[in-house]
């Protein structure tokens, strides 16, 4: 192998000290550039560097890995005082937490010290663990620490293997494939791009892994079974649940339960020293099997609830993705995943294991989550390298798998991690504060009980059933006297068991904890167990229209090509050759999708998004050839569809030298850009005096509810094109002087049953607004057909209204603005963040729906983040609250219906623990006071207690039928129901 340059060398250099100021900033939880200024760094290795405490990286790289991480984060190498920081604890009063959802951890403490609690580990097991976040996080930080080490510590090794020529390994053979799992794992984890360019480079790795880089692998149960017997699955180790005896444990932890069984004892062993066996056995045994009653039928409880939430997370972690097999696009689960796998990546999308990039357009990865770095890095051919549990920030672009699981970064940071099911709601910190509030005034009246019973007994004044007085000091046995004590101490005991209502904030997760699983069988996944009781408060829905209003089936139901209508079906004898082969390039190249032709005469299979799969249908009908099409041309530079500009385009080199730049998106957007249009007959004539037509012909196919896509393209001369690879990446494609192809039409018809749902909900008090990036016009048509704008009266300013007009106003007028708005059409993410700030500072409790990556701000923002499980990305989801498995608004409110319950519930639940709380003290006070005995005993109020806690929620959930929860008085709709 021929030497490396010295600059290749020095780059090393950099990039090994670059790695090595990574690992510490994310060790010590400091900005890079904070952690750069502190130290002297040199071009050269560190041989000469005072702050570093070896005197070369050679002898830092000899120690153990795990000791080279420790090095970075020895206290020589401080890089100043920590930063102060501000935290706002909130209100004086502790248990008033309006929103838990984004609540600082110092609010959260403030709560758990205030509350009177008798068993910790029960009353906080699903509560946010603070200890075990603080833990997990420095856990993350060490793992990507000790990854930043190893990759600087390799690219070092490397660099000294460059200079002396020492060669790379040759890949050993596994199983069907030539390479092995190790080899794969440490060329991926330690970037290794010399190792990839001695395979061959992606191409060269896809032959040794039985890969079509164009089709996939076969995918046949024998080829999977084979790759993950060869490369594992893409799963890792998970932590097991506690098992029953661990909730066992728990539940008998508690100080009172604890107290009582000491009670018992003494009392059955002095009863039956005093009364034998047979009489003596009775109270003592009674407590103790009432207790023993307590714990069983609470840890059960418990244990049944932790497999609950152990099933929903599961349901969490199993993304949905597609992944290219046999020449077609298939989706599976994440699990499924295998080495050799070719996967299509669009942002928004996880990468789903570490693998490298065969192609890609402006394709940028988020790697924070890997790194600690909020950095975006860009991925190409020299820097193909991806990170499982990534996300892709921007582009398009597919990658081969090289890695999965537990021989990925992210699969060891997950198995090392264990996930916390815990979190705190509104309702149940308020409800804690309840319970600390009645338990102080359960443990004052057991200890006036306690005194008033103790000093009645030893003055005399106490009888047993026959009138005969139980203490005469000087006759009654110490053993008689001590008996007597601990059965009044039983009671006293007894009393604070029953007064401080530990399963009153319990019965608020067990409630939830009913609404989750019922939610799951109406087709929404809840993320966040406190989205459940807000969604109860909600006061106004933001819905988008496409897949939530609307099925999602979308069809090219009318065209335009020129000035001439095409009739449906449609075949290419209508149009002109020269027109179909554009409109066939620009279709093709210019989408993300996929068009699979069975080789056995089948139907033919488009995958891809629903706009993208009606417009290539539509193609496929005007005769195109997709595989075809596509390898006549190539693909120069590409613009990703954009929310914001609301198009995309890219562009294709042809075999006789032009290069065509094709856009296609809103289609009066697109049609601002064009100068011309080409007619039917092939001719380009001129847009200014034909503008009118085209505007009305959108106009026209808005009223009817269509959505309008305008296809358009231009010539670009060749020599205007980058030529370097790295101004190609920053090429803006003209977007000016378009030549209009078509404009199409498509049908997505709304949802049967979807109407009465938004009855529904605005009966009971909850204003539905729809916010798309669809025409005013598409929007109106909906909102009319939805029952979201009653009558044409209605669809005035600002009742509906154009994003960019809403984005204009003052922050004052938006306020005053959101509340009147029913339907905003061409959206952008940011117009509706705008929209959800505005609506929350006039005192709406918001609900907002959204599907795409840059829906995320908006779904983190609202006091409900609802995410589409089917068209929706895994960052939506991952800021998202609730998971809409079916895309559909109907189950947005079957959601609220099970907030409603929820309070309604719960608000049932109080009214019976409080009574029969209240009833309990004020007996046995009165009674003890008046008589010096009480009529309920340690057991009955065992019982009582046993009842309370762990029946009691359960006793009074209402059936939900929209009946009763959705017209319960509106007040549960605005406000807090306690």
């Amino acid at each position: 192998m021929a030497r490396c340059s010295p600059h290749f060398h020095r780059k090393s250099r950099r990039t090994l000290l670059h790695s090595a100021f990574v690992a510490l900033s994310l060790a010590k939880n400091k900005p890079y550039h904070s952690m750069i200024n502190k130290f002297a760094v040199f071009p050269a290795l560190p041989t000469n560097t005072a702050r570093f405490p070896y005197r070369s990286m050679t002898s830092f790289l000899l120690l153990p890995s795990s000791f080279q991480v420790m090095s970075l984060l020895h206290p020589d190498m401080e890089a100043g005082p920590e930063e102060s920081l501000e935290v706002d604890v909130g209100p004086s009063d502790p248990f008033n937490i309006a929103n838990t959802k984004n609540a600082p951890h110092e609010t959260l403490k403030r709560w758990r010290q205030a509350a009177l609690v008798l068993n910790a580990s029960r009353r906080f097991r699903y509560t946010l663990d603070l200890e075990k976040e603080e833990e997990k996080e420095q856990r993350r930080r060490m793992v990507r620490a000790h990854a930043q080490v190893i990759r600087a510590a390799f690219l070092f090794r490397l660099a000294g293997e460059q200079q002396t020529d020492t060669p790379i390994a040759s890949p050993t053979t596994c199983g069907d494939y030539k390479i092995g799992v190790e080899q794969l794992a440490s060329m991926t984890r330690n970037h290794n791009f010399s190792s990839l360019q001695q395979y061959g480079g992606v191409k060269g790795l896809s032959g040794l892994l039985r890969t079509n880089l164009e089709t996939g692998i076969n995918g046949d149960d024998t080829d999977l079974l084979k790759r993950r017997n060869a490369f594992g699955s893409n799963t890792y180790p998970q932590k097991k649940g506690r098992s029953f005896w661990t909730f066992l444990w728990e539940a008998w932890q508690d100080l009172t339960l604890i107290i009582l069984i000491i009670a018992a004892a003494v009392s059955l062993v002095l009863g039956i020293k005093t009364k034998g066996l047979k009489e003596g056995c009775y109270d003592g045994g009674s407590i103790f099997f009432a207790v023993i009653l307590v714990i069983v039928v609470t840890a059960t409880s418990d244990y049944r609830q932790s497999l609950q939430f152990q099933n929903l997370n599961e349901e969490k972690r199993n993304i949905q993705l597609e992944v290219m097999r046999g020449g077609r696009t298939i989706k599976v689960s994440i699990y499924d995943i295998v080495v050799g796998d070719v996967i299509p990546l669009k942002i928004g999308d996880q990468v789903p294991a570490d693998g490298l990039v065969i192609s890609g357009h402006s394709l940028a990865i988020d790697e924070s989550s890997m790194t600690g770095e909020s950095k975006i890095v860009n991925k190409d051919q020299k820097e193909p390298f991806l990170m499982s549990g990534c996300k892709v920030a921007d582009g398009v672009g597919t990658m081969l798998v090289t890695g999965v699981g537990i021989n990925t970064e992210w699969g060891l940071l997950m198995a090392s991690i264990s996930e916390d099911t815990g979190e705190e709601t509104p309702l149940q910190v308020r409800l804690n504060g309840v319970a600390t509030f009645i338990g102080i005034v359960g443990l004052s009246v057991a200890v006036a009980v306690l005194l008033v019973l103790l000093a009645r007994y030893f003055t005399g004044h106490t009888r047993d059933p026959n009138g005969k007085v139980q203490f005469v000091k000087g006759h009654t046995s110490i053993s008689e006297a001590i008996n007597g004590a601990v059965k009044i101490f039983t009671i006293a005991v007894t009393i604070v068991v029953v007064a401080v209502p530990e399963g009153l904030p319990l019965a608020v997760t067990l409630t939830l904890a009913y609404s989750m699983r019922k939610m799951m069988a109406d087709k929404a996944l809840v993320r966040r167990l406190s989205a459940c009781e807000t969604m109860g408060s909600a006061t106004t829905i933001c819905s988008d229209k496409t897949g939530t209003l609307t099925l999602n089936q979308m069809t090219v139901v009318k065209a335009y090509v020129g000035r001439k209508k095409i009739n449906l079906p449609v075949d290419s004898s209508q149009l002109h050759p020269s027109v179909v082969s554009l409109l066939n390039e620009g279709i093709a190249q210019n989408s993300t999708s996929n068009v699979f032709v069975p080789k056995d005469g089948g139907d033919v299979e488009v995958s891809g998004s629903p706009t993208e799969k009606a417009i290539l249908s539509w193609a496929v009908k005007l005769g195109m050839k997709f595989d075809v099409v596509r390898s006549e041309s190539t693909v120069i530079h590409a613009f990703p569809f954009n929310s914001e500009k609301k198009r995309g385009g890219v562009a294709v080199k042809r075999p006789d030298s032009e290069v065509h730049i094709h856009w296609k998106g809103a289609a009066e957007m697109v049609l601002a850009s064009c100068t011309g249009y080409l007619d039917s007959n092939g001719g380009l004539q001129s847009i200014e005096q034909d503008k009118d037509f085209f505007k009305g012909a959108i106009d026209d196919m808005a009223a009817c509810s269509l959505r309008c896509v305008a296809i358009a393209y231009r010539l670009y001369e060749k020599e205007k094109v980058p030529s370097d690879e790295e101004s190609l990446n920053h090429w803006v494609l003209p977007e000016d002087n378009l030549v209009l192809l078509a404009i199409v039409g498509i049908k997505d018809p709304c949802r049967s049953g979807v109407k009465e749902a938004v009855k529904i909900c605005m009966d009971a008090g909850v204003k539905v607004r729809m916010v798309t990036g669809d025409n005013l016009q598409t929007a109106k048509a909906i909102a009319l057909e939805c029952g979201i704008l009653c009558s044409e009266e209605d669809a005035i300013d600002p009742i509906i209204i154009e994003g960019r007009v809403f984005r204009a106003l003052s922050e004052n007028e938006r306020e005053q603005v959101a509340k009147k708005i029913t339907v905003m059409g061409r959206s952008s993410p940011s117009d509706k963040l705008l929209l959800v700030q505005a609506l929350r500072k006039g005192g709406d409790v918001v609900a907002v729906t959204g599907d795409g990556t840059n829906d995320a701000p908006a779904l983190h923002e609202a006091d409900i983040g609802l995410s589409m499980g089917i068209q929706g990305t895994e960052v939506a989801k991952e800021s998202s609250d609730i998971i809409i498995l079916d895309d559909n608004f109907a189950s947005v409110v079957k959601v609220v219906r099970w907030g409603r319950s929820v309070y309604a519930n719960i608000q049932k639940f109080i009214q019976f623990q409080l009574t029969v709380n209240v009833a309990a003290l004020v007996i046995n006070v009165v009674a003890a006071v008046s008589s010096g005995d009480v009529p309920l005993n340690s057991v009955q109020l065992l019982w009582v207690n046993l009842i309370m806690d762990t029946l009691g929620a359960h006793l009074h959930w209402l059936p939900n039928h929209q009946q009763i929860t959705l017209c319960i008085d509106h007040q549960l709709a605005i406000g807090n129901p306690l």
